[in-house]
């Protein structure tokens, strides 16, 4: 008799249009109504939209302007990135009530470990239903989809299959035939670089790529290749990943007001950003002596990689570094933005001994303070003077935001 329960379950959970939705939560007037979040009252770009307003044609990365043009009665909701880290970090937390096993993989969405705890349900559409009630339960009422199977890759392809609010459950075994018609783009991960790539080989569906060699992608790709080849046909072997590996960089950018040549600006986005650079790494006791410092332009990147005497985690130190880009570097061209990037950051060690005697001891102690300060009463309280006129956009939420350790970055 075949068991019932199966050698691999894995859930992927999905928010649905999660900074919108979040919106329209706390806005009841805008239930229903087509919205889109952009990066402050200023934002020109459209992080999100409601689901109302995609029926217009709305698109992450849309103009403002354009959008309106498509939807004149379109809603401008302004980013609020501390409110949607909040109700991640709730929802995230809240999956624990249904496994131990989860990897948050971005600030809306998480996959479930479900093989050792299945036997506790009476079947994956019970745990389906239970996951999200539990998401509606400590969002206070936000939807989110779900995908179930056997693997990593297919339980994100079911997520998105019947959004919104959708439960899509795909049995490991029906995991190949249920591909098999589909685009490989419809996977995870799965680029139109690498696409092109397999298009040479007539490789568009899924369904194709049992027909070629795994060697042909893994001497392109490695084994993100051989992950890929496997991915197609229902059986991605990556298992879920729970620890917050060491940083390769730390880095914060900004968007600044299209082709600005006001040098002292560009020069306050900087300090702004090497302060805040300087704080992650303080917050989770990382130093670095080489930075990435860039600027772009209509033209493309200015960047350039320098290094400082000593390791440091001081924004006086890093903000040196981009005045010093910014003077050999900078010709006058229009900035649209900034980026200050730590390079292979390194645990905190004691400094050079003579270095200490000099006057670094009392910049970590005047750090300390400052950290202390806008610990208890928020970000850039206490800031280098330049900072009091720092542009007014707002923080937005990192691609790699995590609920907690150096990637819970805003």
């Amino acid at each position: 008799m075949e068991s019932p329960f199966w050698p691999r379950m894995i859930a992927l959970v999905d928010m649905n249009c999660f900074f919108a939705a979040i919106e329209q939560h706390d806005h009841p007037e805008w239930q229903k109504k087509p919205i889109a979040v952009t990066n402050g009252r200023q934002g020109t770009t459209i992080i999100t939209s409601s689901y109302e307003a995609r029926a217009y044609g709305i698109k992450t990365g849309m103009r403002l302007q354009e959008a309106r043009l498509l939807c004149p009665h379109l809603i401008q909701a302004p980013s609020r990135p501390y409110r949607y880290a909040e109700l991640s970090e709730k929802i995230m937390s809240s999956l624990l009530n249904i496994t131990p096993d989860v990897e948050v993989y971005s600030v809306d969405e998480a996959f479930l470990e479900l093989t050792h705890c299945q036997h506790l349900y009476h079947s994956p559409l019970d745990i389906g239903q239970k996951i999200k009630q539990q998401v509606n339960w400590a969002s206070a009422g936000l939807n989110c989809s779900v995908g179930i199977s056997g693997d990593k890759t297919t339980a994100k392809f079911a997520a998105k299959k019947h959004k919104p609010d959708g439960l899509m459950i795909v049995h490991p075994n029906q995991a190949e035939h249920i591909l098999a018609d589909e685009d490989i783009t419809e996977l995870s991960g799965i680029n139109t670089g690498i696409a092109g790539f397999l298009k040479q080989y007539n490789v568009t569906k899924c369904k194709h790529m049992k027909y070629i060699p795994m060697s042909i992608l893994a001497q392109r790709y490695g084994n993100v290749g051989r992950r890929i080849w496997l991915m197609a046909q229902g059986k991605d072997p990556e298992r879920l990943n729970g620890v917050n590996k060491p940083p390769k960089t730390i880095g914060h950018g900004k968007v600044m007001p299209p082709e600005t040549t006001d040098k002292q600006l560009i020069l306050t986005y900087y300090q702004h950003m090497a302060e805040k650079v300087a704080a992650r790494m303080r917050q989770h006791h990382y130093q670095a002596d080489h930075f990435f410092i860039g600027l772009k332009t209509q033209q493309g990147w200015l960047k350039h990689k320098a290094k400082t005497t000593f390791v440091t985690n001081d924004g006086k130190d890093i903000y040196q570094l981009c005045q010093q880009f910014m003077d050999l570097n900078w010709q006058r061209q229009g900035g649209w933005q900034v980026q200050v990037t730590a390079l292979n950051p390194m645990q905190t060690v004691q400094t050079d001994l003579f270095h200490s005697l000099d006057n670094s001891l009392q910049r970590k102690e005047l750090n300390q303070a400052m950290d202390d300060i806008n610990n208890r009463y928020g970000e850039f309280a206490l800031a280098p003077a330049r900072l009091l006129d720092r542009s007014s956009m707002p923080n937005v939420i990192s691609p790699a935001w995590k609920p907690t350790g150096h990637r819970k970055t805003i």
